[in-house]
């Protein structure tokens, strides 16, 4: 996969942009910078887009820029010289598509039914935009479209919002979704810059679905894990269940039979998306311990951060 359609999938959440003036260009990145939201989709549907996608790369160069409802070569041939890193339009247009293959820009074409997913296919690409989302019958059509197409991911645009965007997140084929709700015309017009960084705030916790998963408490030996198991089940009832390298107690509590990373054991946290956590921890300073990381069918479910909070290890697992 092209490296900035990988960079596309772990960001998660694209928002979608129609502005009407470039003046409010960097105001609107610098929202969605604020709300670790570090990229944009400027569309095609107002005069502004080309300069908007100019003075953004120019002068916000930590923001991932791309282009969006691209309608003709022309427009793409604007938006790549503004400075777009990729290309989206509505639906399959052979035209622009076969023009960003032949010059290695990454293009993103709008699909609805079979026939587009083979045209695109034959072509060679395998992120595709499922636009209109919700018109088109939502995540339940999406699974039974993607069914047959074991390769392709989708980017669900049009009718995906906070109420629905943890469920698409959640289905395998999703590469991520577009989001027109978090930086709309209106607030943009209006100056609301604060509510569109609270919006991306939002989307990206949403996202990222971080949920407390258990704590591991770090002990010597099997005995000793075992007796801790059994003071937990006289206290509280918890129910052990042994495992080769630790036992639980109850759901919550896991005592490491030999001592696991961190001084006193660690937290595991779940996550809708191992890749896209990493990504958003990386931008806050904090790295991984990629000898640490467990795969299952070529998927990281697991891996501890390189940093100790208060004596504990950091363990994410894919929920």
């Amino acid at each position: 996969m092209h490296e900035v359609l990988t960079r596309l999938g772990e960001f998660g959440v694209i928002p979608v942009v129609k502005i009407e003036s470039a003046s409010d260009a960097v105001r609107l990145g610098e929202a969605l910078l604020a709300g670790d939201l570090p990229v944009a989709e400027i569309t095609f549907r107002t005069a502004a887009a080309e300069e908007t996608i100019v003075r953004l790369t120019r002068e916000l160069p930590a923001l991932f820029v791309g282009a969006g409802t691209v309608l003709s070569v022309d427009q793409a041939k604007k938006a790549v010289g503004a400075g777009a890193k990729f290309i989206v339009s509505p639906g399959f247009n052979p035209s622009v598509v076969d023009f960003c293959l032949g010059e290695g820009i990454p293009v993103i074409p709008g699909v609805c039914s079979p026939t587009e997913i083979e045209m695109a296919l034959e072509r060679g690409l395998e992120v595709l935009k499922f636009f209109p989302a919700g018109a088109s019958g939502g995540l339940e059509f999406l699974k039974a479209i993607a069914a047959p197409y074991g390769k392709v991911q989708f980017i669900p645009t049009g009718g995906v919002d906070p109420s629905n965007l943890a469920e698409y997140l959640s289905f395998g084929r999703v590469h991520a979704v577009g989001g027109t709700w978090i930086a709309r015309e209106a607030a943009i017009s209006a100056g609301n810059f604060d509510e569109i960084t609270r919006l991306a705030r939002e989307a990206v916790a949403i996202s990222l679905g971080f949920q407390f998963a258990h704590v591991g408490i770090n002990r010597e030996s099997s005995q000793q894990a075992a007796a801790a198991a059994d003071s937990f089940g006289r206290l509280f009832s918890f129910a052990p269940k042994e495992g080769a390298s630790s036992v639980f107690s109850g759901a919550s509590i896991e005592i490491t039979k030999s001592p696991f990373p961190g001084l006193h054991g660690h937290i595991a946290v779940s996550t809708l998306s191992i890749p896209r956590a990493i990504t958003h921890l990386a931008r806050k300073g904090f790295a991984v311990r990629p000898e640490t990381a467990k795969e299952k069918d070529g998927r990281v479910i697991a891996v501890y951060l390189a940093q100790e909070v208060a004596g504990f290890a950091i363990h994410l697992l894919q929920k």
